[in-house]
């Protein structure tokens, strides 16, 4: 069973960056694919990213050209660098991996 410890969020201005970051343990982490959720109250989980062991990489349309996936397999690290942040953007992003689920965090965006 992998387990997933997001970490990196926080509130910030419209237009700032943030980057988060999930940590993998338990499990092979270099051959699956890992992405980032989020949910803002009152909505369904959405998709944020995710990337291939390949490093093939999608990206929810809200965030193209202002988010960007990596990985660190060495590190057994998942990266989202998010610019150009806006209001709209405020969620708890979550990690996840195979099915696993890390806890959340909370990313606010004021204007």
């Amino acid at each position: 069973q992998v387990q997933l410890v997001e970490s990196g969020g926080g509130l910030v201005q419209a237009g700032e960056s943030l980057r988060l970051s999930c940590t993998a343990s338990g499990s092979i982490f270099s051959n699956k694919v890992m992405g980032w959720y989020r949910q803002a109250p009152g909505k369904q989980r959405e998709l944020v990213a995710n990337i291939g062991s390949g490093g093939t990489v999608n990206y929810g349309d809200a965030v193209k050209g202002r988010f960007t996936i990596s990985r660190d397999n060495a590190k057994r690290t998942l990266y989202l660098q998010m610019n150009s942040l806006k209001p709209e953007d405020t969620a708890v992003y979550y990690c996840t991996q195979a099915g696993s689920w890390g806890q959340g965090t909370q990313v606010t965006v004021s204007s």
